[in-house]
C-alpha cells in the first residue's frame, strides 16, 4: 500500500474489516449497525461506547470507498507531519466531537417536534413506540474525523494546489476546506432529510479546530504541530536528499583520491626498485666500493625493515 504510514493503515484496515464483518454477519440476522452504532442519547440502546464504535461502521460502498479515499490521501500527509500517537489522538477526537454535535442536533430536533409528549410514532401506517423511534436515529461513518482530517491539511498547508474531480484547475487547500464547510452548512438547512448527518461532518471539523488552535497557543502539549513544522518537514526532506547527493559526491571523489593514491604509491615502489635493482647491478660489475655515499645510504634503508 504505497509506503503508507502505520495508523493510516491500520486505520484502514480496521474500517475495511469492520464494513465486511457487517456485511457478513448481516445475512446472520446480526445488526452491527445497530449495536456498534451511535444511537440518540434518549434511546434505550445508546451505550457511551457508541461514541467510539459507530466512526468505524459504514452503510454502503460508497459511502467506506470515499471516506478510506479521502482517509488515505490526507491521512498519510497529516501523520508523516504529526506522528502516529498525536494523528490517532486527533482522529478519535474528531470523531467523537462529530458524534457529540450530532447527539445535540437530535436533541434538539426531538425539542422542536415534541416529542417527549407522545409514546406512540405513525410510520408508514404501522404505529411504533417512542422508544423503538428514536432508537432508528443511529450515526454510523469515519465521515466525522475525515473532515477533521481535511480542516487539518488545510490549516496546516493552506495554499497548497490540489485538483478535484470536476474542477478543471487546481485549488488552494484552504479554499476547498472553506467550500466544504459552506456546502455542508448549506446541506444541512436545506436538506435535513437526505440520510447524511452533515452537522456531524461540521462537528468534526469543528472540533479539530478547536484542538489545533489549543495546540497553536500551547506548543508544549504539544511538540510536533502546524504549518511551521509542516514546512520544516517538507525541508527536512529536500535537506536529506540534499545531504545524501553530497555525501554520495564526497565518497566517489575519496574513492577517486584513494585509486590516485595507491597508482602513486605502486609508482613509487617500482621507481625504487629499478634504482635498487640498478645499485645491485653497478655492485656485480665493479664492487661495493664503486658505490657512491647515496647509493650505499639508499641500499641501507632498503634492507631495513619496516
Amino acid at each position: 500500500m504505497y509506503n503508507m504510514p502505520a495508523m493510516t493503515k491500520n486505520l484502514l484496515v480496521i474500517n475495511v474489516l469492520a464494513y465486511l464483518a457487517t456485511w457478513v454477519l448481516q445475512r446472520s440476522g446480526v445488526d452491527l449497525n445497530a449495536l456498534l452504532g451511535l444511537h440518540f442519547f434518549m434511546a434505550s440502546d445508546f451505550r457511551v461506547y457508541q461514541f467510539l464504535t459507530y466512526m468505524f461502521l459504514h452503510g454502503s460502498f460508497t459511502h467506506i470507498l470515499f471516506n478510506m479515499f479521502a482517509l488515505w490521501m490526507f491521512g498519510s500527509v497529516i501523520e508523516r507531519v504529526w506522528g502516529p500517537k498525536k494523528f490517532l489522538f486527533y482522529y478519535i477526537v474528531c470523531g467523537v466531537g462529530a458524534g457529540i454535535v450530532q447527539e445535540l442536533v437530535q436533541y434538539g430536533n426531538y425539542l422542536a417536534q415534541g416529542l417527549a409528549a407522545y409514546e406512540y410514532v405513525n410510520m408508514g401506517g404501522a404505529q411504533i413506540s417512542m422508544d423503538s423511534y428514536i432508537n432508528l436515529w443511529t450515526t454510523i461513518g469515519a465521515s466525522g474525523a475525515v473532515y477533521g482530517i481535511l480542516l487539518a491539511f488545510g490549516m496546516i498547508f493552506p495554499n497548497e494546489r490540489l485538483f478535484i474531480i470536476p474542477i478543471p484547475f487546481p485549488i488552494k487547500a484552504k479554499w476547498l476546506i472553506l467550500g466544504y464547510i459552506v456546502i455542508e452548512l448549506f446541506s444541512a438547512m436545506s436538506g435535513p432529510g437526505d440520510g447524511v448527518a452533515h452537522m456531524a461532518h461540521l462537528g468534526g471539523m469543528l472540533f479539530g479546530f478547536l484542538l489545533i488552535r489549543y495546540w497553536q497557543k500551547h506548543p508544549g502539549s504539544s511538540q510536533r504541530y502546524g504549518r511551521s513544522y509542516g514546512k520544516e518537514f517538507f525541508d527536512n526532506l529536500i535537506r536529506k536528499h540534499e545531504d545524501y547527493q553530497r555525501k554520495r559526491h564526497m565518497h566517489a571523489e575519496q574513492t577517486k583520491a584513494r585509486r590516485e593514491t595507491d597508482e602513486e604509491y605502486n609508482m613509487r615502489q617500482r621507481q625504487n626498485q629499478e634504482e635498487i635493482d640498478a645499485i645491485l647491478d653497478k655492485i656485480r660489475k665493479s664492487g661495493y666500493d664503486s658505490l657512491t655515499k647515496e647509493e650505499k645510504q639508499k641500499l641501507f634503508d632498503q634492507k631495513r625493515p619496516s
